[in-house]
């Protein structure tokens, strides 16, 4: 080691510093004196200051670029954080949408009852007859799983409701019987169905014919009581389609005179009371405002289940059970995941989102300029959400000029296109859809627009259905349906689609109600704005 005593003159104080502790000549090249290694020192620090300078400054303009890009949340990066943006997003909406909805009181089933014995009269019938499902449900609040939460049993429990007439007012309204296994009857009164009056059973034992056991209790109480609504011999009852065939037939096999759900009966169901309007308002407006929520908060990477399983966890945070939950994206190129990238933008694949109810395995990994379909359910007081959203997720920058939107790729300038066409034909939809008007009025009205935007064989199913306790009930809208004339009170989804093939789809759904005069209104809060503001 050399000293600084030992150093070469001229050496100055801050190389004498550098160079303490340290053997100059073991440093030196071959030949090389000390002015010569003191330059090459010198030009080492210089070379090291540069770098210092332009990581500083690199640092700085990269700094610079994240605050001019930066998203007005905090982006999450894990799961997680992921959920837990998109349930605070939610829940700081304050869930107004919840407050004009409330249980259904036993006064709600007992009209809906009394309205099913009018309709029986005026369809010349003399009972409807259900087993646990969602009729069941409508009529006395109890569905399959509330029954039989294993699985649909062969014992038939079964609710017979017939007109009959009030004495003392002489309003027709509804007498209600429940024919059930003998050793079922007491867990059937403990259902706490809805009912002002003592329930009635007619118990079989197991031994018995439950059908005939049926007919003879119907034969001693109806025609020696020579009730009006009587008006054969061979009783002829109403059934609807979640009758299970085997009780269709143990039916007719005894007795019975089984027909169809058809006519006044059917529209009972169809046509919402207040009470029911403001919960179908309330579990669909939510939906959208709970995917709304979780749009804000979603970055790259997810896949469709990550979404999925938020968004129902979302959903369930105010109270709203999911039960169907469909997220499509994910794009390709030469089966490589490749979801937005820029640099292969003319061969990237939405093929997932072109399958309307998906079928996929969910690990489709979110990327820049995936388009987003989401077609979710969910459970409020026994009513059904069904909506549809399609969207950029919030990373993707919207642009916000002329000359921003041709600099895109074809393939998103396609879906931009796509997206706008299938908006107007779910408005063209809302037009058709009023009083008097045949269900097919409104499928015919969306198609033709899609049709002469150039997609009509790429709108591939109807445009809408009935919704309520189901989420798909009648009546259809698809454009053959002409023997349905909409009336006010029925709900609908409105759900047009384009769906290309190995590219990319595009659905809106939003829930429509049929006013008495005019257009409908709409019961999810507010239709799709934009691709960026689903």
């Amino acid at each position: 080691m050399f000293s600084h005593n030992i150093l070469p003159p001229g050496a100055s104080p801050i190389e004498k510093s550098l160079l303490k502790g340290f053997d100059t000549r073991a440093y030196r090249l071959p030949g090389e004196n000390f002015g010569g290694f003191q330059r090459r020192v010198k030009l080492c620090l210089a070379i090291a200051i540069l770098s210092v300078f332009t990581f500083l400054l690199a640092r700085s303009k990269y700094n610079y670029t994240l605050e001019i890009h930066a998203v007005p949340w905090s982006q999450p990066h894990s799961i997680h954080q992921f959920q837990q943006c998109s349930i605070t997003n939610f829940l700081s909406t304050g869930l107004p949408f919840l407050k004009s909805a409330a249980p259904l009181p036993v006064e709600e089933y007992v009209q809906r009852r009394n309205n099913i014995a009018k309709a029986l009269v005026a369809d010349s019938v003399d009972a409807f007859i259900v087993e646990p499902g969602y009729t069941f449900q409508y009529y006395a609040n109890i569905s399959q799983k509330d029954w039989e939460v294993w699985e649909p049993e062969e014992r038939p429990f079964l609710m017979v409701i017939r007109p009959t007439t009030n004495s003392k007012t002489g309003n027709i309204e509804a007498s209600t019987i429940f024919l059930a296994p003998s050793f079922e009857v007491e867990r059937a009164r403990l259902l706490g169905m809805p009912f002002q009056e003592t329930l009635t059973f007619v118990p079989w034992e197991e031994h018995w014919n439950p059908y005939d056991t049926l007919r003879n209790s119907w034969e001693n109480e109806f025609i020696i009581g020579g009730d009006l609504t009587v008006q054969n011999i061979v009783p002829k009852v109403m059934v609807d389609e979640e009758m299970r065939d085997f009780i269709q037939r143990g039916l007719s096999a005894n007795g019975f005179d089984v027909v169809g759900l058809d006519g006044e009966v059917e529209r009972v169901k169809q046509t919402k009371s207040p009470r029911e309007i403001e919960i179908v308002r309330a579990v669909n407006t939510g939906t959208v405002v709970a995917v709304r929520a979780m749009r804000d908060c979603m970055y790259p990477g997810l896949t469709e289940n990550d979404v999925m399983d938020v968004l129902d966890n979302t959903l369930r945070a105010a109270g709203m059970e999911p039960f169907f939950d469909i997220v499509l994206f994910g794009e390709r190129f030469s089966g490589i995941y490749l979801a937005g990238s820029r640099t292969c933008a003319n061969t990237l694949l939405d093929e997932n989102a072109s399958n309307p109810h998906g079928g996929t395995d969910g690990i489709k990994v979110l990327e820049r300029e995936t388009f987003v379909l989401i077609d979710v359910g969910a459970h409020l007081y026994g009513y059904s959400s069904d909506i549809c959203r399609t969207f950029f997720p919030p990373f993707f920058p919207k642009p916000t000029s002329d000359s921003e939107i041709r600099a895109l790729s074809p393939v998103v300038q396609e879906k931009l296109k796509v997206w706008d066409i299938v908006l107007e034909a779910q408005t063209q939809s809302m037009h058709a859809l009023v009083s008097g008007n045949t269900a097919a009025s409104v499928d015919i009205a969306a198609r033709k627009v899609i049709s002469d935007g150039g997609y009509g064989n790429a709108f591939t199913h109807r445009v809408g259905h009935g919704i309520g306790i189901k989420a798909h009930e009648s009546p259809y809208l698809n454009k053959g349906n002409f023997n349905v004339t909409l009336r006010a009170g029925m709900t609908f989804t409105s759900e047009p689609g384009i769906y290309l093939v190995d590219k990319f789809g595009v659905r809106h759904e939003d829930i429509l109600l049929v006013k008495e005069d005019g257009e409908p209104e709409i019961l999810t809060g507010q239709r799709a704005v934009g691709p960026w503001d689903p």
